[in-house]
This record gives structure tokens, sequence and C-alpha cells, in this order.
């Protein structure tokens, strides 16, 4: 499988975290994460609206590992590089960075974003790491989805049709 090209806008967390302190004092930083295995129109509506929200989106982005732990064995379709490839090459985003655990929590702490968002398909007090981004004054929301677009919708729409 051929790689992809490197991407600016991908970048591991401690190099993230650098670049965001020199942001900091006059940006609101938002954050969301997901697998964005197969990335379909419903995701990049929610990153649009996402980045809507404030001057910076930084989009955490689940391992290879971490997605087939998360979604089966059958899963990712996609490798982290390309999926993170694709999500840099959006005018939405700022930054991606992966992450190896299965929820974003580490990352969340690691971060301190100002605003943390998530699907419509996650309860507001059910988002990982809710806790620390209200204790530091932020915000938290859970964006609508548009409906009856999903990559496992999409997975059994292909199936179907063999």
């Amino acid at each position: 499988m051929a790689a992809v090209p490197p991407h600016p806008k991908i970048v591991a967390l401690p190099r993230l975290l650098t670049l965001l302190a020199a942001q900091r004092d006059r940006k609101t930083v938002v954050f969301t994460n997901g697998c964005f295995d197969l990335l379909h129109a419903g995701h990049a509506d929610l990153l649009t609206r996402a980045r809507l929200l404030g001057d910076i989106l930084v989009v955490g982005v689940n391992s290879d590992a971490s997605v087939t732990r998360l979604k089966g064995p059958a899963r990712p379709v996609t490798p982290l590089d390309q999926r993170a490839f694709v999500l840099a090459s959006l005018a939405s985003t700022d930054f991606i960075t992966p992450f190896e655990d299965d929820t974003p929590l580490s990352l969340i702490a690691a971060i301190k974003p100002d605003i943390l968002v998530k699907g419509g398909d996650w309860q507001p007090e059910a988002i990982v790491g809710r806790d620390i981004v209200l204790a530091r004054g932020g915000t938290v929301q859970s964006l609508p989805l548009l409906p009856d677009i999903s990559t496992t919708g999409i997975i059994a729409r292909i199936k179907a049709q063999d």
C-alpha cells in the first residue's frame, strides 16, 4: 500500500502542545475526536460546525489498534495515515493528532480545550473529558448529526451490493 505524503497539520501531541501554547492567550481551542473511518459528509459537516465555535480546531483520531478494539476486527477500513491525511486536508481542521487509547481522556487532559465537541449521538453528560473541560470553565457541546449518514451504514450498503 502506498504511503501518503506528510502533512503539516498532522502533529504528535508534544509538538501540538508547543504550537497551542504560543496561541493560547488569544485563541479559543475546540477539540473533537473520532475514528473517521471512511470520511463522509456527516464527518465534514460536524467538523465544519465545530470549527465555527472557536479559532483552532484540534481533531484527535484513533489509532488503527484502537479502532479495531472499538469497532471490531474488520475495522478500520482505512489506515490511520490515510484517515489523518484526509482530515488534515479539510479547510475546517487546524491540527490532527493521533492517539492510541480507546478514549481521548488523556489527550483532552493534555490539550485542555476551551470547547469540547462530539456528535449528537453522544449525550453531553456522557462525553469523555467533559469534567476536565467544565472544571476549566470551558463548554461541552453535542452537535446534531446529519441523518442517515454513517460509516457503518456505508459499509452495510457496500456489502449488500455484493
